[in-house]
């Protein structure tokens, strides 16, 4: 390990993870979900700042530490020390935005340093996809050793996602999901952002028929209970908990907790059938990059995103 490269994590598990085994060398431990709220292209700015400060407060109620997000970020203002960066980003939609967002910074800010992949997903031997803290001693160091040197074409496709999430037109990503990249997962993660959207039969994104179909197939004590399923099911979007309480929250109309547990309710069933478009009743106005989920529909006889029709002309 060299002692002359910047490491920049995808939160702090990871970054204590790395301290515990030794790296030594200087770490930015990235805090953000990209993934859910409005975003603009310049990273590096005061609006940015403040465009995502107010949807924290507002969805979720965190209240953003501005001078420790300053001290952090201040790292990359003194790269001239630095022989490389790393990036350690997992497999997961909540980490490949984040390192979107992550290249576009460094961009922004004219970095010139070499920028290399860890990305952990599929390990030899797993079932399951594992993120970077999963990993064994053993794994980790392999993923650190095995690490891949991003190349132009690759910082130039992150920044042409960046802009283009940050747009009004998110179908403009359909093509980016067949083109080859060193961001080996970056194509399920496109094609699992599209499917989050209101789907035009029921007006449910993926996620929220996979929660309502987790109730109907599963004996569910409790909305813990199904937090536990939702964390664990959900392929390749890498929320946490916080997230799924929000989306559990939002799906309370389609299910009565009773004595025995959660129970799909008349309208569950009917969404699930596909019986009624339940979008506007939701109501969950979450904005992905530059536009709020409620504007578009996803169409699956189209594959691809069809504006709502009351925002149709």
């Amino acid at each position: 390990m060299s002692e002359n490269c910047l490491h920049i994590t995808n939160g702090s598990a990871l970054t204590d993870y790395l301290r515990e085994l030794d790296f030594k060398e200087d770490i930015l431990t990235w805090q953000e979900m990209l993934c859910e709220g409005p975003t603009i292209p310049a990273i590096n700015s005061d609006e940015f700042f403040n465009i995502r400060t107010k949807f924290l407060k507002k969805y979720y109620d965190i209240e953003v530490d501005r001078s420790a997000l300053i001290r952090e970020l201040s790292k990359l203002d003194k790269v001239e020390k630095y022989d490389e960066i790393n990036l350690w980003f997992e497999y997961d939609l909540f980490c490949h935005i984040n390192l979107l967002g992550v290249i576009n910074l460094i961009h922004q800010k004219e970095i010139k340093k070499p920028l290399y992949l860890i990305c952990s997903g599929r390990v030899e031997g797993e079932k399951s996809l594992k993120g970077l803290p999963e990993l064994s001693p053993a794994q980790l160091k392999s993923h650190y050793k095995n690490k891949i040197r991003l190349t132009k074409d690759d910082i130039d496709l992150a920044i042409a996602l960046w802009r283009t999430y940050c747009g009004k037109d998110h179908n403009i990503l359909k093509p980016y999901i067949v083109k080859e990249s060193s961001f080996k997962y970056m194509s399920n993660c496109l094609k699992a952002h599209l499917q989050r959207f209101p789907y035009q039969n029921n007006g449910l994104g993926i996620i929220e028929q996979n929660i309502l179909k987790i109730i109907k197939e599963n004996d569910i004590k409790s909305v813990h209970h199904l937090l536990g399923y939702a964390l664990n099911y959900q392929g390749y979007y890498g929320f946490g908990d916080t997230q799924f309480h929000r989306i559990i929250e939002k799906l309370s109309i389609f299910y009565d907790i009773t004595q025995n547990g959660l129970m799909l309710n008349r309208k569950g069933h009917e969404a699930l059938f596909n019986r009624h478009n339940y979008a506007s009743e939701i109501n969950n106005d979450m904005y992905y990059g530059g536009v709020n989920r409620l504007e578009y529909q996803f169409s699956i006889e189209q594959n691809k995103l069809v504006k709502t029709i009351v925002n149709a002309n």
